[in-house]
């Protein structure tokens, strides 16, 4: 089976820990994105902000992969704080579109770097 590695020139690099996706015959396995930009600075804003930079990083390497939001499968959220659920859905709702892949969303105890939000997801090519 092949493996290969994918990163996106889009977004900011952490090659020493991760590739922005992992691809698979069939499948693009995407890392969490969170909201920082391509220098790997946190945008300004609050969840709103942070959840269109999660879902553009996560395009920009979807791009990378060959794919697209069309073809993604399942979404995984991770939010800081569960009580930002209904902004965080009012952007989600807006940029993906229809039908939805399938979805989780939890809160999580601790993101990296003490952000509010991570979207990971999975995606056919």
């Amino acid at each position: 089976m092949s493996v290969e590695r994918i990163n996106s020139d889009e977004n900011s690099k952490f090659t020493h820990i991760l590739s922005h996706a992992t691809k698979v015959p069939g499948l693009i396995f995407l890392s969490g994105q969170t909201p920082v930009d391509k220098n790997g600075k946190l945008v300004d804003g609050g969840i709103k902000e942070h959840t269109t930079q999660c879902i553009k990083n996560l395009e920009n390497v979807l791009r990378a992969a060959g794919s697209d939001w069309e073809k993604v499968v399942k979404v995984n959220v991770y939010l800081k704080d569960m009580d930002n659920f209904g902004l965080m859905n009012e952007v989600y709702e807006k940029l993906l579109p229809n039908p939805k892949p399938a979805r989780t969303c939890i809160q999580a105890g601790k993101l990296p770097n003490d952000v509010d939000i991570e979207i990971e997801a999975i995606a056919a090519y």
